[in-house]
């Protein structure tokens, strides 16, 4: 399975134990969500769990709010 490429999590091992105590293996698999990523003129896919995602988002909409780029340029008509 794969795992988060920020932070490396990936899946977990543990026991399932019933009442009568008898012990059985599972695995929780992280919540994982494929991202693309701009850096300059490349784009990536990666993939992040869900607290790196909002990490990520949170620091590119403070990247856009830093360095605006304004896709409309203001027109000024002579009057």
């Amino acid at each position: 399975m794969r795992s988060c490429d920020r932070c490396g999590k990936g899946v977990q091992v543990g026991m399932n134990v019933s009442h009568s105590h008898v012990r059985t293996k599972k695995r929780s698999y992280p919540n994982l969500h494929a991202f693309t990523i701009k850096e300059r003129a490349i784009s990536r896919r990666v993939k992040f769990c869900t607290k790196c995602l909002r990490i990520v988002k949170a620091q590119q909409a403070k990247k856009v709010e830093k360095n605006p780029v304004s896709t409309q340029e203001e027109v000024i008509l002579p009057v």
